[in-house]
């Protein structure tokens, strides 16, 4: 099973992405948590667009992905789990366990860092909050992300499987984290006990400093309640709260490929940084 699952890797990747991106689709339409401010026209050919430049830009520079690199370290003997035995599937449960841990560690990091927030505010400047926000990064995100998971693989040397298990994981859940849904207030209480819910995300989507710089899992609500950074409901209520970032409201800039692809370098980043978690009311 394992061999077929790594054969068939990136068509299993294309196959459970579009499939979870159609159904989160068609469900955020029935049953929408927040009225739209733009229409999917506007935001999706953007939020998509840069899906794909993202996909043939990390082909170009990295034709095997995070898969090739956990398939070197097993043959170079990198990596905690290549060098002592362990059972397997402990060792692709503890793979994507601290796999995730590293994305959260990512995740804060790029907002305390004002460099690599210029890139991230890409993700947070969208004027609204579907499912595929949860698919809008700036390419030299992209990049930088991969980089993190090279080096988290090398050290850890996980079996392949995991990362394989991982990747359409995160996938999977930042789309539905992500997605303009409306859940059963007691299903969703259950859910983020287990899993980052749209409800538990949406708050880090808020133009308020302190509810942006909370809930930053993906996948996993853990590392949240652990380390101190988990917010319940975001203070305006979830109809009420204005998504995005104060600076960038311009639908041309916020939600078009173009002014996307330039926020990086446009604007200043003033005081933005990760120990902002007090709130004051602007004027």
């Amino acid at each position: 099973m394992t061999e077929w699952i790594t054969a068939n890797e990136a068509a299993l990747r294309l196959g459970f992405f579009l499939g979870i991106l159609l159904l989160l689709g068609i469900a955020e339409a029935l049953l929408p948590r927040r009225q739209r401010l733009l229409t999917r026209l506007q935001r999706w050919t953007s939020n998509l667009g840069i899906v794909v430049i993202n996909t043939v830009l990390l082909r170009l520079l990295f034709p095997a992905a995070a898969v090739g690199m956990a398939l070197f370290a097993q043959s170079a003997g990198w990596g905690i789990f290549n060098t002592f035995e362990v059972p397997f599937w402990i060792a692709v449960l503890v793979s994507v366990l601290v796999l995730d841990f590293m994305i959260w560690l990512q995740h804060v990091m790029v907002h305390a860092v004002p460099a690599l927030w210029r890139l991230h505010r890409v993700h947070h400047a969208d004027l609204d909050f579907d499912v595929t926000t949860g698919l809008r990064f700036h390419p030299l995100e992209i990049i930088l992300s991969m980089g993190i998971k090279f080096a988290v693989i090398a050290v850890l040397g996980p079996p392949v499987l995991a990362v394989i298990l991982f990747e359409i994981l995160l996938n999977a859940t930042s789309m539905f984290n992500h997605s303009n849904l409306r859940l059963p207030l007691g299903l969703d209480r259950v859910l983020r006990l287990f899993v980052v819910t749209p409800d538990m995300h949406r708050v880090h989507h808020s133009v308020a400093d302190d509810e942006t710089n909370s809930n930053f899992g993906f996948n996993l609500p853990w590392w949240d309640r652990l380390f101190g950074t988990y917010k319940a409901q975001p203070r305006e209520g979830h109809e009420g709260m204005t998504i995005g970032i104060d600076t960038f409201r311009d639908p041309r800039q916020c939600d078009g490929l173009k002014g996307m692809l330039l926020m990086p370098f446009v604007g200043k980043v003033t005081d933005y940084a990760i120990n902002r978690r007090q709130w004051e009311k602007k004027p």
